[in-house]
């Protein structure tokens, strides 16, 4: 015992040992480790001498200390036992902070051991004690060295609360049971108590909190000042979580979730992850099912190519298309960052599942049609997802000629490569801005949409087909990431008009939809999703104040509170946006999914309109490409060049262009000044 003492107490001062045994670098005072151990144990031993006494006086007329050398000799003796038994059983190495059931039965056994000591010493020598004196021995020494670690266990706990955030759980299930156990071994958060709709768990306790109905979660935010609700449900279905979460938004408590259960049991996440409140939760809609069979064939043992693979839709593709097995995954695009970023996710993703197939990474422009042919070729592509598109609307609108060149040049010269390169699938995503578009933008892509459309017209080896759906939650330059940025620097949320509105999926739906719709295509198609009602962006900016906690201003009992700030429509803008020209459409093997039944072009015509488009491209003539696509594009009339940078610094934006910027509160600068700015 005094060996194993000895090295506990005098180990090296630079190689201290922490709980985990992993060695850090010391300091010139004792470690906090061997402070703690010492403490302890010097407590349990005056503990082991106060039972033994204890225990020995009892019963019999004798005085509680010991009277002689032979009884002195023998608590020095079970002092010294109970010593080699407590490190031997290593009590001193869990912190008492987070001491759990098994610390409490090790106390047990340790405890148990040194009673047995005392009860064979008592056999073999007739100690002077009671027969029961053994187990009054066990007794004290349990409840005393158990009774000290129970009171430093609460005052780690309270000293920890006190600079913590008082939280909910709503769920009392097992995930809500392991969300507290992990929540006690942090600082962050103190559990005040569950809430559940389980009539049968009302008024019970679970691990010292109290469980309460939902209906009492309002009053109990208020009075007891909760800063969080944790939702503990993770096997909740969507329309559950939902009603949960509408339940909550009137609140003024800041709403966060554990991971959902299929990415518990898939093992990419864990109960104590806590996260904000997932964006398939604030889009308040049923996501549309995908039907596997239709993602597999145009992607099982098939050599697939994204292009724009480094973008928002682009690399949630890759991810997807990784599950069905391609027999090669090609990732293209013209941005050398996103392409690095995309390509390392995907190589961490193939080593954690195993997967066996290559994942190549090709710089390249796809409006370089040369090239992309030689890659169509070389690696004998099957499918091809075109998501390579500029498609912030403010962005094109400032820079016309690169973003028609970019979204119509590029998808002809994609096509057409993959044509002559005999690819079986070729499927382009678009967008409802290319309905009736008011800004270049969403003309370009109904340009596009023309040009997929005019190439299934003729005999051709390859599939072409369409898929437009609305905007993505998440993605980048969305309106969720800016609200949550805007929230977390409190406030104000901007945006542009009170009734401006727009469809919204997930960004997981937007990459199923566009991955199904390669095998349902018969050429030429146009997918749109049946996506329900439109969202108003203002309802969706309360909806996020609300979840992160925030009162809007005018509130009645608002305290901290965070305003909503109309900015007015940016260039290009409109207020609703629309999935269909049309209102012919036909089913499809999806119940979600329709085909629109929409006009065309001849390819000839499309040809020589592209070949014009293309040109002005390069001469930076953005009249002519005004002109071009009013000409061709269905619900493009009105729209007038009046905010590309090019063309205001070279003073070449027109009169009316310039009466028109006016009427908006654009001031547009003198030549050679730069730029256009609003009016103070």
């Amino acid at each position: 015992m005094v060996k194993h003492l000895a090295k506990q107490l005098s180990r090296p001062r630079s190689e201290a040992v922490n709980v985990e045994g992993s060695k850090r670098v010391g300091t010139p005072m004792m470690s906090a480790h061997n402070v703690r151990f010492t403490v302890l144990l010097m407590a349990d031993l005056c503990l082991v001498c106060l039972a033994l006494m204890g225990s020995s006086s009892l019963g019999y007329d004798r005085p509680l200390f010991p009277a002689n050398t032979f009884e002195l000799l023998v608590l020095f003796g079970m002092v010294s036992f109970a010593a080699t038994v407590f490190v031997g059983r290593r009590l001193y190495r869990s912190l008492i902070r987070h001491m759990g059931p098994h610390a409490v039965w090790d106390l047990v056994g340790a405890v148990t051991i040194v009673a047995l000591g005392f009860a064979l010493l008592n056999f073999y020598w007739q100690l002077n004690v009671a027969p029961a004196a053994p187990g009054i021995f066990w007794l004290l020494l349990f409840f005393g060295t158990g009774g000290v670690r129970l009171l430093t266990r609460a005052y780690y706990q309270a000293s920890s609360e006190r600079g913590s955030r008082k939280v909910l759980i709503y769920g009392a299930g097992e995930s809500g049971r392991q969300l507290l156990h992990a929540l006690n071994h942090g600082a962050n958060y103190e559990v005040y108590a569950f809430v559940d709709d389980d009539t049968s768990l009302r008024n019970t306790v679970i691990n010292g909190r109290p469980v309460f109905s939902s209906k009492s979660l309002e009053t109990l935010v208020r009075e007891q000042k909760i800063a969080q609700v944790l939702l503990a449900v993770p096997s909740a279905s969507p329309e559950r979580r939902r009603e949960i979460i509408n339940a909550l938004v009137g609140i003024p408590v800041h709403v966060r979730t554990v991971p959902k259960i299929s990415e518990l049991v898939g093992g990419r996440a864990s109960v104590n992850q806590i996260q904000d409140v997932d964006l398939d939760d604030l889009l308040g809609r049923d996501p549309v099912p995908p039907h596997p069979e239709l993602i597999d064939s145009c992607l099982h043992d098939k050599v697939v190519m994204v292009t724009g693979a480094g973008g928002s839709i682009g690399s949630e593709l890759c991810r997807q298309i990784m599950a069905s097995a391609p027999r090669e995954l090609i990732l293209l695009d013209i941005s050398e960052f996103a392409l690095y970023n995309i390509e390392q996710e995907l190589r961490a993703l193939c080593h954690e599942a195993n997967y066996r197939f290559p994942v190549v990474t090709l710089l390249g422009s796809v409006r370089d049609e040369r090239r992309l042919e030689a890659l169509y070729k070389t690696f004998n592509v099957q499918t091809v997802y075109h998501a390579a598109a500029y498609k912030h609307v403010p962005l094109v609108e400032y820079n016309v000629a690169e973003g028609v060149a970019n979204n119509v040049e590029g998808t002809w010269s994609a096509a057409r490569a993959a044509e002559r390169a005999g690819v079986e699938t070729f499927v382009l995503v678009s967008t409802d801005k290319a309905v009736r578009p008011a800004n270049i933008m969403g003309a370009s892509k109904r340009f596009a949409e023309l040009i997929v459309q005019g190439l299934a017209q003729r005999e051709t080896p390859t599939r072409f087909c369409i898929v437009r759906f609305g905007n993505v939650l998440g993605s980048s330059g969305s309106v969720v990431p800016l609200f949550r940025e805007q929230i977390e620097c409190g406030g104000p949320v901007t945006v542009t008009h009170p009734d401006v509105s727009r469809y919204f999926m997930s960004i997981t739906e937007a990459a199923q939809l566009v991955l199904q719709t390669g095998a349902m295509g018969t050429g030429g198609d146009v997918f749109v999703l049946d996506m329900g009602e439109p969202v108003r962006i203002v309802d969706l900016a309360r909806r996020m104040i609300r979840l992160s906690g925030y009162e809007l201003e005018g509130d009645a009992l608002a305290s901290d509170h965070i305003d909503i700030e109309f900015i007015g429509l940016r260039p290009g803008e409109k207020l609703h946006e629309e999935l269909l020209l049309g209102t012919s459409v036909a089913g499809t093997g999806h119940p979600m999914i329709m085909r629109a039944e929409e006009d065309s072009l001849d390819f000839d015509v499309l040809e020589v309109a592209t070949r014009a488009l293309i040109e002005a491209c390069g001469t930076l003539d953005c009249d002519a490409i005004t002109k071009i696509l009013r000409n061709y594009v269905s619900g493009f009339d009105a729209h007038e060049v009046r905010h590309d940078f090019v063309w205001l610094k070279q003073g070449r934006v027109g009169k009316r262009a310039r009466q028109v910027a006016q009427a908006e509160n654009v001031s547009v600068l003198p030549v050679n000044s730069g730029q256009s700015v609003p009016k103070s």
